[in-house]
């Protein structure tokens, strides 16, 4: 049984504000309620003490506060995870956002990020050098909780997930020690950490392998949600067979009334989202394909790359009602096809959607006990989407998510992408981690063997 902040002794609460560069904010202060919003507008959560740490030092003498007196401890990056796992009830959340730097070396393309950035300043940083990390496809999200979870996105044909560009992290364990991780030193963590999410302590800095990428050509092409079955069919065999400087995820959607043209408002449509890095020169060839099928809007185009990974930020800004499902995929057979035809004719709010990234080329050639993610040999990572700004319709888009997800999961792989996952018990947990499981669990039980950094997708360890 946990502790509440209420019980903890005034004195011992003064002694650890003292020990901080940062500060501590209680439900008294008044900034309490603004810090205390993540970007799912359903989580409403309510800390008993953030932990507002500026440096390693402040997250060590968290880490021992909560450890020592014996409260729920939560671990806020971006604030963007679905579940709301970055919050807990009457706990300690240690916060990284003031823990934020990124430092380019440009001999050996290598980047140093703190643990409390967002995507959108690593990508303005590294593309004043022509780089790119692999990360994900809203600019918003935070680097640690999709660096640990896995990181799918724009550039994973090409250049892999986030975690195959990860070289090495600084973190704090649970006894309070500060260590670093990487092919050579601890490396069972280094493992770890690449793909089991905060289960193992607190990251406060993260060292990735960029890419030279400056430009590329992308942007979506739509077509009537009618033709989805169609649509899906074909792209099922062009992008596994496609050169790996394109990707594209396939979605079902409904056109919001900005930016897109008025003729497009508000109708159902299976969208695919395209970015490609090869040469320009080459591009309309490959292209052909795609305009062969005809679709009713296609707005593909050169750009800077963080323009386009951060094209949907506007539409989904922080505080939207959202809830989430997910899947691996093999395959996109007949009965797959249907059921998305069906769920995606029946949308039911302008920004709910699905979305099937391709898992192909090099996130693919990673062996599958390189890393804790288990799905290495699925062709795509699915995610069910229930967004709305109205509180009013929450139940909505939960409902409809979950009968999106229950509808399809008996053809999916098995398990899921643990960053698209709410809180959905241990079977799921140990089906999305698969053959990895108890390895990870072994890690757990040696470093946290008493369950410290337990709100997350939990890796329980051993009793």
């Amino acid at each position: 049984m946990k502790n509440s902040v209420k019980e903890i002794a005034p004195n011992i609460l003064k002694t650890f504000a003292s020990q901080l560069k940062g500060k501590l904010i209680f439900p008294t202060d008044l900034d309490y309620n603004e810090t205390r919003k993540v970007y799912n507008g359903m989580i409403d959560k309510h800390p008993g003490v953030f932990a507002m740490c500026e440096n390693a030092e402040d997250v060590v003498a968290a880490v021992n506060f909560g450890r020592d007196n014996n409260v729920l401890v939560a671990i806020r990056g971006g604030g963007h995870n679905g579940a709301g796992l970055g919050l807990c009830n009457d706990g300690l959340v240690i916060d990284l956002s003031g823990i934020k730097f990124v430092e380019v070396d440009t001999s050996n393309n290598t980047v140093k990020v703190g643990g409390g950035n967002i995507w959108n300043e690593v990508d303005t940083v590294t593309h004043e050098h022509g780089l790119a990390i692999p990360s994900g496809m809203v600019s918003t999200t935070g680097v640690g909780g999709l660096t640990l979870g896995g990181g799918i996105g724009y550039l994973s044909r090409k250049y892999g997930l986030t975690i195959d560009n990860l070289l090495e992290a600084e973190m704090v364990l649970a006894d309070g020690s500060f260590v670093t991780v990487n092919a050579t030193n601890n490396t069972d963590l280094f493992w770890a950490v690449r793909g089991g999410g905060g289960n193992f302590g607190v990251v406060t800095s993260f060292a990735f392998q960029a890419h030279p990428v400056k430009m590329i050509i992308g942007g979506p092409t739509l077509w009537p949600i009618e033709q989805v079955e169609e649509i899906m069919a074909w792209y099922d065999t062009f992008i596994q067979d496609a050169p790996e400087d394109l990707n594209g995820f396939i979605a079902t959607m409904v056109i919001p009334e900005s930016p897109f043209p008025e003729q497009l408002h508000n109708k159902k449509f299976c969208a695919i989202v395209w970015c490609y890095l090869g040469d320009p020169d080459k591009f309309e060839t490959l292209f052909k394909l795609v305009l062969d099928l005809n679709p009713v809007f296609a707005h593909v185009g050169e750009m800077p790359f963080p323009a386009l990974q951060s094209m949907f930020d506007g539409l989904l800004p922080p505080g939207l009602q959202w809830y989430w499902r997910a899947d691996f995929f093999n395959d996109l057979g007949p009965e797959v096809r249907a059921e998305h035809l069906k769920y995606g004719s029946s949308i039911p709010t302008p920004l709910s959607q699905m979305h099937l990234y391709p898992l192909s080329g090099a996130a693919s050639r990673v062996g599958a006990e390189d890393t804790p993610w288990a799905y290495r040999d699925a062709k795509y990572a699915g995610v069910y989407i229930g967004v709305d700004p109205n509180p009013e319709n929450a139940a909505k888009i939960t409902d409809w998510c979950k009968g999106y997800q229950e509808a399809l999961h008996p053809y999916s792989a098995g398990g899921a992408y643990s960053n698209f996952m709410m809180e959905e018990g241990q079977e799921r947990i140990k089906a999305s981690y698969k053959h990895n499981y108890e390895r990870l669990v072994r890690i757990k039980s040696t470093y946290d063997a008493h369950n410290l950094f337990s709100v997350n997708q939990n890796i329980r360890p051993s009793s």
